[in-house]
């Protein structure tokens, strides 16, 4: 592993968002679409491959912790705007990072 100066990880943009709506993408076994408030003026849309281990019910409402900053990529047809933390591999079974307690969305990781 590669270490990085504290100055590189303040870089990171890492946020508390507040999952609003949990779609399918169409022909996408492992891929959901999220609408997440990060404590913007507009939601964001995230794309993750996490069909095979949550249902829609288990991810509504939740709260997450993303890296804001990341810049936009294409997912499924649909462009993901950050992306979220998670735990395990890629086969699973896979854990998200959640908060144990109700944070304002958009507060920061410090």
């Amino acid at each position: 592993m590669e270490n990085i100066s504290f100055s590189e990880f303040k870089k990171t943009d890492l946020r508390v968002a507040t999952v609003l709506a949990v779609d399918d993408i169409a022909g996408k076994d492992k891929l959901y679409k999220l609408t997440i408030d990060a404590g913007e003026e507009q939601t964001r849309i995230l794309v993750a491959g996490l069909k095979p281990f949550y249902s829609k019910d288990e991810l509504a409402g939740k709260q997450i912790v993303i890296v804001a900053n990341l810049e936009p990529k294409p997912l499924g047809g649909v462009v993901s705007h950050g992306m979220l933390l998670a735990v395990g591999p890629k086969e699973g079974p896979v854990s998200l990072l959640m908060l144990d307690k109700k944070m304002p969305a958009g507060s920061m990781v410090d």
